[in-house]
């Protein structure tokens, strides 16, 4: 009982860590992206305009210009370096920069370079609109037969209005993942295992649907789910290899009897031509004896009957003859 507690309570804090770590992942994703878009340009004018406010204050000082003069001109290369360096932004041919100023949306910019209102402006949001994948699972869910399965799927996505994606959802990375999670589990809870191993097509289509239906009003777009993998316990496994194969084996063994079948028929329809035609009935019997007197060493019992009305001693006879003369001879 106590096993089963802690157990219980090992799920319950994984599912709560969840979550979290999610987030975890969001913050560092974005701010790699806040690193990613460090603007070169705007640092190299940064430091070029600093180093001249440098050397023509300098040049005013050696000249005997006053110091206020000297240092009124290094504090305007100075904020000119730093305006440029916080208000020129490039985005990427991919991406769309959402602007907000004062707080309020004012605009999307990109691809290529823009300009921003230091301090009044801001960027809350780098938009990446091109197809975007994401893998997702569903572990232990009950299938509507009470099959506990482990679905492991992939999830193409693209964001076709970064508008929305930036001021309707938090996050709209984690909440697709945990949009199509769900998801998956509720397919999943409706279907029989049978239809989820063997309808993969349909549970692709009915997961793009729900999925879609849920992304649309964020902006995002679903264009298509593919089922990587689907594992079912190793026992349920073992079960459907054994019935797989007592149902191949009663196959061979239906096969075998339709076989029987079709030469009991052959059969009777070949006594129904002899019943009435001895003469045909003798020919074959003879055939059949001489093909099995031609092999060497063949022992062949007859009826008397059998030798009497169709003259199967002479004809063994000849037959002896005709191997006797053509064995060589010892000597040859």
């Amino acid at each position: 009982m106590s096993r089963m507690v802690e157990q219980s309570e090992g799920d319950m804090a994984k599912t709560m860590t969840t979550p979290s770590g999610e987030g975890q992942s969001s913050r560092l994703t974005a701010k790699k992206s806040v690193d990613e878009h460090m603007n070169p340009a705007a640092l190299a004018l940064f430091i070029i305009l600093l180093i001249a406010g440098v050397l023509v204050a300098i040049l005013m000082d050696t000249a005997g210009v006053p110091d206020g003069w000297t240092g009124l001109t290094f504090a305007l290369f100075l904020l000119l370096g730093t305006y440029i360096l916080f208000a020129f932004k490039v985005a990427r041919q991919w991406e769309k920069a959402v602007v907000l100023r004062l707080g309020r949306f004012h605009s999307l910019r990109g691809p290529g370079a823009f300009w921003i209102i230091p301090v009044v402006d801001s960027i809350s949001n780098w938009i990446d609109q091109r197809v975007l994948v994401t893998p997702f699972s569903a572990e232990k869910t009950l299938t509507r037969d009470t099959v506990p399965v482990n679905v492991d799927a992939v999830l193409f996505w693209v964001v076709w209005d970064a508008e929305k994606a930036a001021l309707e959802v938090e996050d709209y990375r984690t909440a697709i993942a945990w949009a199509a999670q769900t998801a998956l589990r509720e397919v999943i809870g409706q279907m029989p295992l049978a239809d989820i191993l063997i309808g993969r097509a349909r549970m692709d289509a009915e997961l793009q649907k729900i999925i879609d239906e849920r992304t649309t009003p964020w902006g995002i777009t679903v264009q298509s789910v593919e089922i990587r993998d689907v594992i079912i316990p190793q026992g349920l496994e073992e079960a459907m290899s054994r019935q797989a194969q007592a149902e191949r084996e009663r196959q061979a063994r239906v096969i075998l009897g339709e076989s029987e079948k079709q030469i009991a028929e052959s059969f009777a329809e070949a006594s129904r031509a002899y019943q009435n035609n001895p003469t045909a009935l003798h020919l074959r019997a003879m055939n059949m004896l001489f093909e099995g007197l031609k092999e060497k060493g063949a022992l062949v019992i007859v009826p008397s009957s059998a030798v009497d009305t169709m003259n199967l001693g002479g004809l063994s006879g000849m037959v002896s003859l005709a191997q006797q003369n053509l064995s060589p001879e010892p000597g040859e």
